[in-house]
Parts: structure tokens; C-alpha cells; sequence
């Protein structure tokens, strides 16, 4: 049998993080996160590129362009989905969940859905760097992770 797992070792990769600035108080800290980790497995600072877009729903198209430059191992994709009384959530975060994937299956490059989508502020916090950890660190491994397996 041939087992395949990749270190957590990215020393001479680009990693390219596309952050959505809605709810960006819970943002920012995903994005601390992410590149916290990326550094401690070896990631330069030159070599992490960091683009703001309005909100989760663009996500993708520009996570589809850093994709496609050819430029990255990775591309995570980070963002913060608050339930609300409307039906925008669900459209919000289906476009964002399956916008992200066809990007990742189209060009073959690692794109990573780190985004929150929860019920309440109070989970997104959590999720940010509280009780339940740092999703935004939890991302960018799968980043290092998936883009150290497409290599191989």
C-alpha cells in the first residue's frame, strides 16, 4: 500500500488569502490567524499575498483569478456569514460554498472555504480565536496540507 501525507512544512511556497471585508471585525482575526500559521511553516512574508474583497459572495471570482495566475500553492479563502431574518444567509453562503469548490476542481489548485457561517455573532467569535479556536489557522494548514499533496 502507497499512504500519502504531506508534512506541514510550506518553506518555499505562495499562499494567496482572499478575505471578505463584510463582518470584517471577525475577519481580521481569521486573517491573523491564517497568516500566523502560514509564517510558522515556513511561508515568507513575500511570499503571502493578501486581497480584501466586499463580502463572501465574491470570494470565489477572486479566488478563481489568484488561482489561475499559476502564482500559488494554495488560495484560502476567508469570510464571516451571519444568520439574519432574511434568506440571504442561505443564498450568501451556497454561493460562497459552491463558487469556492468549482474553483479549487476547475484549475486544480487548492482553494480552501474558510468561511464562517453561523447563527450568531457570538458563534463567530468563537470560531475566531476564542472558545473554539481559530478557523482562520485551521484554513491555512489545510492550505499547506492540500497544497504539499497536489505536489506530490
Amino acid at each position: 500500500m502507497i499512504e500519502h501525507d504531506a508534512p506541514l512544512d510550506a518553506t518555499g511556497q505562495r499562499h494567496a488569502i482572499v478575505a471578505a471585508r463584510f463582518n470584517d471585525a471577525i475577519v481580521v482575526h481569521l486573517v491573523r490567524g491564517a497568516v500566523s500559521t502560514l509564517r510558522r511553516h515556513g511561508v515568507a512574508d513575500d511570499d503571502i499575498d493578501l486581497t480584501w474583497v466586499p463580502g463572501a459572495f465574491e470570494l470565489p471570482l477572486l479566488a478563481s483569478v489568484r488561482a489561475r495566475s499559476g502564482r500559488f500553492a494554495a488560495v484560502t479563502c476567508l469570510g464571516a456569514v451571519i444568520r439574519g431574518a432574511t434568506p440571504h444567509f442561505d443564498l450568501v453562503c451556497q454561493a460562497a460554498a459552491s463558487g469556492i469548490s468549482r474553483v479549487a476542481l476547475d484549475t486544480g489548485v487548492p482553494v480552501i472555504f474558510g468561511v464562517l457561517t453561523t447563527d450568531t455573532i457570538e458563534q463567530a467569535v468563537e470560531r475566531a480565536g476564542t472558545k473554539a479556536g481559530n478557523k482562520g489557522e485551521e484554513a491555512a494548514r489545510a492550505a499547506i496540507e492540500m497544497a504539499s499533496l497536489v505536489a506530490d
